[in-house]
């Protein structure tokens, strides 16, 4: 579902109640332990966290104009997702998070390439994600996005 926000706090806001406490736990935790350097925003109609242009000013190559997006959360009709580019780019994180998730939440993990679908609110594994956060500094995704770029750009 899309919600119409300028701010994290606007878009819990519009939540259903039982989302409104996940979502806002959910960003505590990623506030709590996404290494310096990342800053939230609203993103793509979710909340996000990007690597803004004062450290980054050539922004996302898709659309300059933007931050660099890291991560995103929202609330979708379903599900609670967290999109992650550190999984989606990194083959030793996802390894990771897939063998980490089930010593944390007893359902299957639903996720497709950097999107973790969380169906039942209360089987979000916030220490998990706690972890995720902190696995990837500004310095060593920044490091992964400008060589992937340069790949990209020499086809």
């Amino acid at each position: 579902m899309k919600y119409e926000a300028n701010s994290p706090e606007g878009y819990i806001s519009q939540l259903p109640e039982d989302r409104q406490e996940a979502m806002e736990r959910l960003r505590t935790t990623i506030k709590g332990n996404l290494p310096e350097g990342f800053e939230e925003t609203i993103a793509y109609g979710m909340i996000g966290y990007v690597v803004p242009h004062r450290i980054y000013p050539s922004g996302y190559h898709a659309n300059p104009k933007e931050p660099l997006p890291f991560m995103s959360i929202a609330s979708q009709k379903n599900f609670i997702a967290l999109y992650h580019m550190g999984i989606y780019g990194s083959p030793a994180i996802l390894a990771w998070f897939q063998e980490e998730y089930p010593k944390h939440v007893t359902t299957k993990l639903d996720m497709g390439k950097g999107c973790i679908r969380f169906k039942k609110i209360a089987s979000i594994p916030y220490d998990l994600i706690a972890e995720l956060c902190r696995k990837i500094t500004v310095e060593d995704y920044l490091k992964k996005y400008v060589f992937e770029v340069g790949k990209m750009s020499k086809k």
